[in-house]
């Protein structure tokens, strides 16, 4: 597909120096700068949203923190059971 877009004038230049040195068009640069850009934001949406319901399992799982200092209390101080 071909589209146009504005960039500054010192990022079409290192773009285009760099797209020079590997050999390759500034429009593949461009789509594998955008393609990288996509998947990496994209992973980290996964991640962000993995931790939310793994942060929200774990608040609800969570033992009450008397219960826990109940329990600490209550356990044998010369190691036995």
């Amino acid at each position: 597909m071909k589209t146009a877009v504005s960039i500054r004038d010192d990022i079409f230049k290192a773009a285009d120096h760099t797209a020079s040195v590997m050999g390759i068009s500034r429009s593949e640069l461009y789509s594998k700068a955008v393609e990288e850009f996509v998947s990496r934001h994209s992973s980290e949406h996964v991640t962000k949203t993995l931790n939310s319901v793994y942060d929200a399992v774990e608040s609800e799982s969570a033992p009450d923190s008397l219960l826990g200092g109940l329990q600490f209390l209550s356990a044998p101080t010369d190691g036995t059971w």
